[in-house]
């Protein structure tokens, strides 16, 4: 598989001994401008009492509702009022976009119904319609649902003013995706002032703690062209959306109830493959699905059978000029579900993920056949709790896959790959946990992780800041290499608006070598700090038109576990500034230091020998506000790359034309090398296009080219949600390949699939 890094922020720069005044020069220069923007900074929030929570009490609905937008019913007359105040950029000063937040229950479901008040409806922005789509650009409303009220963990759903639909996990604070996706409704209405909306949250949707128990509970609305957000609770700079410390609470007066607590979710689907060297056609037919049993409203249960994930995005194709692989997020729908409460360790991101859901039923991004799995997640009391253990089938993978990852044949046996988590909430500041996994994703070995971690983390560090602590270790077992089995690191964080600072190290010892995991550079030592000073000008001042500046310094080391360097890099950011309209401008600078132990073959015919190398690379990016209807982005560094030369350039336009019906992007991404060992360039293009007749109707398709495979590939998806959770696809993937023996002909096809797809939801 073809993988690059979009920007070369992947592309290590060390810090160089004859480029420390370069750096001392440009530092000199952040520290001067900030220092201008620190003396026109805007006005200090008061501290606030860190257990002023806002609360609303939820009544259940006397008549029917119907879900289409408009708050005309005489129960949303009765439902208790909840006011949003302005949060950013100057919070709690008056605002003229008025919303106000009512709750009711009805039929065992949440609805929410929103009224949002705009002193000009006609620029209210939309940009897409599809599902799951960006809405960066978009006139938006959030809910936040802390189910458990553990005040670390919830569910995410936001709409736009087209009621386009997205919705996530949110593990911690900050730590949010939106790759899960739930089965809930909404529906929007324009009015004369403003618009409103209607959102439907079933309570068989949810995993939540039962009874008259408070939920945790936030509210948000982003007018993007002005970049202003209101929230309920904790309106404050420092309030991170996603921190679920800084939320309110909803009490119940009729308690949620989810039936029987069944849901069975079957799928069919036919498909036709049909290849062109050598020449078959094939026609086939499945099916299978997935039985889910809420055990509690805290605790579900889930089984699947011929686990199907034909509807899953594709992934987006990225270059690599650095020996290590790179990070793709998982997208199955399956592994999603429940996939926050994997979280583990604090600020570990990609550079270590213990359970690593793509491992399982992908092997190098090739499709291995799962028979079977059950999954268990959900809380008990102050316990989370998850589980999957999943069977895959033997499977043939190609020669590539053969040779790239050394396997001792095409076939793949079938085997079981089983990780659980369980976390205990000692109090409201700190969590401990397990993780344990088991299997190798190649069926060649016996291996076992196991793991404990704590994270302590509050909002209210002087008054009304945020700081995290949190440590880890872990070991493997089996057939592991020879050398120290264990791994540990620790990190603390002060992720704040105006400073936000961290600092962490963490060690993966010679034997440490977990099969189910993600670990890029294993067999290290790796330290890292940064601090970003981000002051924001006042709107009165000479730098009125600046939203927020942004200056940091970053630095990393890692060596092997004998001390010997690897990797350092100390990067740079002298300027970066975000408008009023959010339009965004960034000065960088890396220095590095690499050292390469073997020869590392960047391409086909560059090879970079085994050697100690310090090169320095400057850089500059652009990017236009999401909210204009004409995007776009352009990132573009020069420098020393190793012993030669690299210019990188990324260019990105999009068009968003008629509120969101159509969504057109092309990304051109390229690196131009000179090297003694030889010259290469690699390139990538990609892009998409996609056409939405409403939320729940849509067509889309998205092509990828690089210059490195030779292989032209298009991924088209028909998606219509006729019911919410019943949906019906069709996938049409094409491949074309360059001919070797033919220099005259360019790209032939290769491969085609027409995979159509129906997937129910029943629930009792």
């Amino acid at each position: 598989m073809f993988r690059i890094p979009p920007r070369p922020k992947n592309v290590r720069v060390t810090r160089a001994a004859d480029s420390l005044c370069i750096g001392f020069w440009l530092l000199l220069c952040s520290i001067a401008t900030a220092s201008c923007f620190a003396q026109s900074q805007g006005h200090v929030l008061p501290a606030s009492p860190s257990d002023s929570r806002p609360r609303v009490h939820v009544r259940a609905a006397q008549g029917p509702i119907d879900i289409d937008g408009k708050l005309n019913e005489p129960d949303w007359q009765s439902a208790d009022p909840v006011e949003l105040v302005q949060q950013s950029p100057h919070p709690l000063q008056p605002t003229p976009y008025k919303t106000t937040v009512r709750v009711l229950i009805y039929r065992d479901a949440l609805i929410f119904g929103f009224e949002c008040h705009d002193p000009n409806p006609k620029d209210i922005d939309v940009h897409t319609l599809a599902q799951d789509a960006d809405q960066s650009g978009d006139d938006t409303v959030s809910i936040l649902l802390d189910t458990f009220h553990d005040r670390r963990t919830g569910y995410y759903f936001q709409i736009n003013a087209a009621g386009g639909r997205l919705d996530g996990l949110i593990a911690g604070p900050g730590n949010f995706s939106t790759d899960w996706d739930g089965i809930w409704n909404a529906h929007t209405a324009r009015t004369a002032d403003g618009w409103t909306a209607e959102i439907w949250i079933p309570a068989q949707t949810l995993n939540f703690v039962g009874g008259n128990a408070l939920w945790g509970l936030q509210f948000d609305r982003s007018i993007v062209r002005d970049q202003t957000e209101l929230r309920w609770a904790s309106p404050t700079l420092d309030a991170n959306l996603w921190d679920m410390r800084r939320a309110g609470e909803m009490e119940f007066d009729t308690p949620l109830k989810q039936g029987h607590g069944i849901e069975f979710a079957p799928y069919t689907r036919g498909i036709m493959t049909r290849n062109n060297v050598p020449e078959y056609r094939n026609w086939t037919g499945t099916g299978g699905g997935e039985l889910t049993w809420r055990i509690t409203p805290q605790l579900a249960a889930i089984a699947t059978v011929n686990t199907d994930f034909a509807e899953t995005e594709v992934d987006s194709r990225q270059i690599n000029i650095t020996p290590w692989p790179l990070y793709f997020p998982e997208k199955r729908a399956f592994f999603l579900e429940g996939a926050n409460q994997y979280d583990f360790g604090l600020g570990l991101s990609s550079s270590f993920v213990p359970f690593f859901s793509r491992n399982v039923g992908l092997l190098d991004g090739y499709d291995i056949p799962i028979n079977g799995g059950f999954k268990l997640n959900g809380h008990v009391g102050p316990w989370s709790l998850a589980m999957l253990d999943a069977q895959t089938r033997t499977a043939w993978v190609p020669d590539a896959v053969v040779s790239y990852l050394g396997l001792p044949s095409a076939e793949v046996n079938g085997t079981n790959l089983f990780a659980s988590r369980i976390a205990y909430d000692v109090d409201r500041h700190l969590r401990v946990g397990t993780i344990v996994t088991h299997g190798d994703p190649e069926a060649l070995l016996s291996n076992t992780l196991a793991g404990a971690d704590a994270v302590w983390n509050t909002s209210s560090f002087l008054s009304r800041h945020s700081l995290q602590f949190g440590g880890w270790g872990a070991t493997t077992q089996g057939d592991v290499p020879d050398g120290s089995r264990e791994a540990w690191g620790a990190q603390a964080l002060y992720p704040n608006d105006l400073v936000n600072c961290g600092a962490g190290t963490s060690r993966y010892g010679d034997g440490f070598d977990p099969l189910l995991s993600f670990l890029p550079r294993p067999q290290t030592q790796q330290t890292s700090a940064y601090c970003w000073y981000r002051p924001r000008p006042n709107s009165e001042g000479p730098f009125g038109y600046i939203r927020q500046a942004n200056y940091s310094l970053s630095y990393s080391r890692i060596t092997d576990t004998q001390g010997n360097l690897q990797s350092q890099l100390f990067t740079l950011h002298p300027l970066y500034l975000t408008n009023n309209s959010g339009d965004t401008f960034l000065l960088t600078a890396y220095f590095d230091h690499e050292v390469l132990t073997t020869p590392f073959a960047i391409s086909s015919n560059v090879t970079y020998p085994a050697g100690s190398f310090e090169f320095q690379r400057y850089g500059t990016e652009l990017t236009t506000s999401p909210h204009r209807t004409w995007q776009f982005s352009n990132s573009s560094y020069i420098g020393g790359y190793y012993n030669g030369h690299l210019f990188h350039q990324t260019n990105s336009f999009g068009w968003t034309p008629w509120n969101g019906k159509v969504a057109l992007s092309a990304t051109a991404d390229g690196d131009y090398a000179h090297t003694p060992q030889g010259n290469f360039v690699e390139k990538l293009w990609q892009f998409k296009a996609t056409l939405a007749w409403s939320p729940d109707l849509s067509l889309s398709t998205f092509v990828q080219y690089d210059n490195v495979s030779f292989d032209l590939s298009s991924n088209t998806r028909f998606r219509w949600t006729f019911k919410p959770g019943d949906d019906f696809y069709v996938i049409w993937d094409r491949t074309w390949v360059r001919n070797t023996t033919h220099p005259g002909v360019n790209l032939e096809p290769d491969a085609e699939s027409i995979t159509a797809k129906i997937r129910w939801t029943f629930r009792l």
